[in-house]
Formats: structure tokens, sequence, C-alpha cells
């Protein structure tokens, strides 16, 4: 093939990613909701709740969102998500980085259960809904892997894990799309740093907002509410921000979906205090900043392999 074929082949394929997105964004939106006591429309993904909130953004009534969601979740995004790609993410994310003993918090349904390597020796599946981890019970107890005897699931917080595990209890600590859905996510990553052992490994895959598309990020502030109040999931958020203020040591970080989906490796902070009670992170100003920045010069290796040659070998 030319190299005038393969970069019309490039952008034809571009274009065609694209409309994908937009699309899957559309599809991840619901509808306003029509007046109705609380139902969910199955149709239309609208899930309409009897009580008075101010900002779903900011009430913190998302546990009653899932709850309500939990048996029908898988079905109405698994379309969504294999047409975006992410159970590869979610694949290359755990194979290439989780090992030992492993806590994954906000694992609703257990979207991971089949990606985690043989090498990991258990995996401790935490969420705050009981009615999303039975399902995700539900799929391992159906599992003909060898190795659903290493997956253990209970109802915990994730802001708060003290009562369950000391500090540096993990050799990996996982969460996918989480972020969007806790009340006060820095204080989660700080938990986790807490859990996390000083030379293991913090993996997140997560949506916010895009720092390359402002156009897409008008469109995500623009419905955060509804989808909000819906899903339980606020995707706009500013990830990069929430690494830095965790203080987070951000080892790699990429970004898919014009940037609206954050795929970081992490470390637990350079100190990691405890101070009544609460952690404090002390880094360096700036540090974290430059981190970011040179994390994202890295280029990955699937990005290598969809890169076309300038010249015939």
């Amino acid at each position: 093939m030319s190299l005038n074929n393969r970069k019309a082949l490039a952008l034809a394929s571009a274009g065609a990613y694209g409309i994908a997105v937009y699309f899957t964004y559309q599809f991840f939106t619901p509808e306003q909701d029509s007046p109705g006591e609380g139902t969910l429309d199955l149709k239309h993904k609208t899930l309409s709740c009897s009580c008075q909130c101010t900002s779903y953004k900011t009430d913190p009534k998302r546990t009653q969102t899932f709850q309500k969601i939990a048996q029908v979740y898988d079905d109405q995004i698994n379309r969504d998500e294999v047409a975006m790609g992410l159970p590869l993410l979610r694949r290359a994310l755990l194979y290439f980085n989780a090992n030992g003993d492993v806590l994954e918090v906000g694992a609703g349904t257990g979207r991971n259960i089949d990606y985690y390597p043989s090498n990991v020796n258990k995996v401790v599946l935490t969420d705050i809904s009981d009615k999303m981890l039975m399902r995700a019970r539900e799929k391992i107890q159906d599992s003909s892997s060898k190795q659903k005897a290493k997956f253990q699931v209970f109802v915990a917080d994730a802001t708060n894990m003290t009562k369950y595990y000391p500090e540096n209890s993990f050799d990996t600590v996982v969460d996918t799309f989480g972020l969007c859905s806790f009340d006060d996510p820095v204080r989660v990553l700080k938990e986790l740093q807490r859990i996390c052992k000083p030379d293991g490994k913090i993996l997140l895959l997560e949506h916010g907002r895009t720092k390359k598309w402002q156009g897409l990020s008008n469109y995500l502030d623009k419905h955060s509410e509804t989808h909000a109040k819906n899903w339980g999931c606020v995707w706009n958020r500013d990830i990069d921000l929430m690494l830095d203020d965790a203080g987070l040591k951000v080892e790699k970080i990429d970004t898919w979906h014009f940037g609206t989906t954050y795929y970081a490796v992490c470390r637990p902070g350079e100190t990691k205090q405890r101070e009544d009670g609460e952690i404090s992170m002390h880094n360096k100003s700036g540090i974290i900043s430059e981190t970011l920045n040179n994390a994202r010069q890295d280029v990955s290796w699937w990005k290598r392999l969809t890169k076309w040659p300038l010249k015939k070998e």
C-alpha cells in the first residue's frame, strides 16, 4: 500500500472513529426525564428520582442510583464499552501492571474480573453498593476459570478503609471509572496511597474532561447534571488536577477518545505520613506537574504500532 493510500485510510479511519465516539457520547447521555415517580426507562436509560436535589453532581445520593441500576448496568453499557475499545484498555492496564495482592475499589459489577493476570495472588473487590457487588459475585461463581478462588468481595467505603486494612497492605490498587462516582475522589486517592505498598502501583482508568477539545468539554459540562442523575457519574472532572491534589507519583499517563479517557499508572507519593487520622502528602512544589508532563511525552506501545513509517524500509 502506498504512503498516500495509507494516509487516506488513516484519515478515513479517524473520521469514522470520531463519528463513533460522538454517537457513543450521545448514547451515554439520556434524554430529559419525563414527569413521574422513580422508574428506570430502559429504552431511554432515564432514571427519574422523586427526591429533591439541588445538584446530582454534589449531592451524595449516588449509592441509591447504583442500587437501582445494578441489574441492568452491564446490559446498558456493554455495547458502548466495546465500541470504544475499553475492554482492551482494561486488559492492558491489568495484564502489564497488576501483580501480587490486589485491591480494587469501586468494583461495581466486576467488569475487570476476566482481565486479571495469573500472577496475582488475590483480588479483593470492594464497592459501596451491595447490589452491584452481587452481580460481581454471580460472575465469579459462573466463571469456569481456575482463578475464581482468588477473588474476594465485600461492601466497603473507599474513602475510609482503616478498619479493614492497615498501611502498605497491597501490591496493586485498581480503580476503573470510579473517580467520577466518588463524592470525594481526592480523598479516595489518598486512601489508596495509604493502603498501597511504597513500591506498589495504583492503576487508574478514568473518564474526565478533555484538555484537547474544548467543544467536547463544553458538551460534557452541559450534560453533566443529567448524566450524574441517571448514572451517578460526574464525567467532566479534571483527572490531572485530582492526581496532583492527591500527590500521586505518575509514571505513565495516556489519554484516549479525544482526551476524555485517562489511562494512568501511578505510585504512592514520595512521603506518606499520618497526622490526626488523615493522610498528608509532602511533595516539592512542581514535582507532580512536571511528572505529568514528562509522562505524557512517553509514546505507549499501542501508539507506536499505529504510527505510519515516513519512508519504506
